[in-house]
């Protein structure tokens, strides 16, 4: 069985499920099961997309309503715990009866087709104009992290001015230690396209895009890629 857990690399944070042998410790004197470790996402998503679309077509009365709405929290708090194969999930829901324990063997349970995917994953890197894939490598994770932590940096603080926190950009630079011109540039980020925000998230951005190319970019999204000389296909 695998457990929800997290692990934090340059300030992201990053969920998973693992075996519970592996998280205890206990690896090496107890199964740890075919499969150790796996995104959280990559779960959630299907055990989600299988409870709307089979679940509420069966009209399964174990199931509420919040679960079917795709409401994560809900959801984790009526499982009781999941079993993940090479091939498959077997997904235990908690009984419906607070007394029951949650191991009941009258707990609900389904068995959702899975295949655990590759470790690592091919990603689309957005392509300079007239590049070929095979000549662009991508940001390398430092670089990325530091992107990402300015870009939330800069949302922070927009918000922060917008929402009247602070009164002035004097007030906010004063606060943060930083020049005027440090703030205003950081809060440009803040109006970035959100296809470029998530290129950057995901490690997708070519090598050579980092902060300081990402400043005070066109008001245009269409244009923030075109100052950029990326194709945003």
């Amino acid at each position: 069985m695998v457990i929800p857990t997290h692990a934090t690399k340059a300030g992201i944070r990053y969920r998973y499920y693992v075996s519970t042998p592996i998280l205890h410790g206990e690896a090496k004197t107890a199964s740890a099961g075919s499969v150790s470790r796996v995104p959280a996402a990559d779960i959630e998503d299907v055990v989600v997309k299988f409870l709307k679309e089979h679940l509420a077509a069966k009209q399964d009365k174990s199931i509420t309503s919040a679960m079917l709405s795709g409401d994560r929290g809900d959801l984790v708090q009526r499982i009781a715990g999941i079993v993940v194969h090479k091939n498959k999930l077997v997904v235990r829901f908690k009984s419906d009866n607070a007394d029951e324990a949650s191991d009941s063997p009258d707990d609900h349970s389904v068995t959702i087709p899975w295949q655990k995917p590759p470790s690592k994953r091919s990603r689309q890197i957005l392509l300079p104009h007239n590049a070929s894939r095979s000549d662009v490598r991508p940001e390398q994770f430092e670089r990325r992290a530091r992107l990402v932590s300015a870009i939330a940096r800069g949302r922070r603080w927009l918000d922060d001015v917008v929402s009247g926190r602070v009164t002035t950009i004097t007030e906010l630079c004063t606060r943060e230690k930083c020049s005027v011109r440090q703030a205003n540039m950081t809060i440009s980020l803040a109006f970035l396209a959100p296809n470029l925000v998530k290129a950057a998230a995901e490690g997708r951005l070519p090598r050579g895009i980092g902060v300081e190319r990402l400043r005070d970019p066109p008001t245009e999204w269409s244009r923030q890629f075109e100052a950029l000389g990326l194709d945003p296909d």
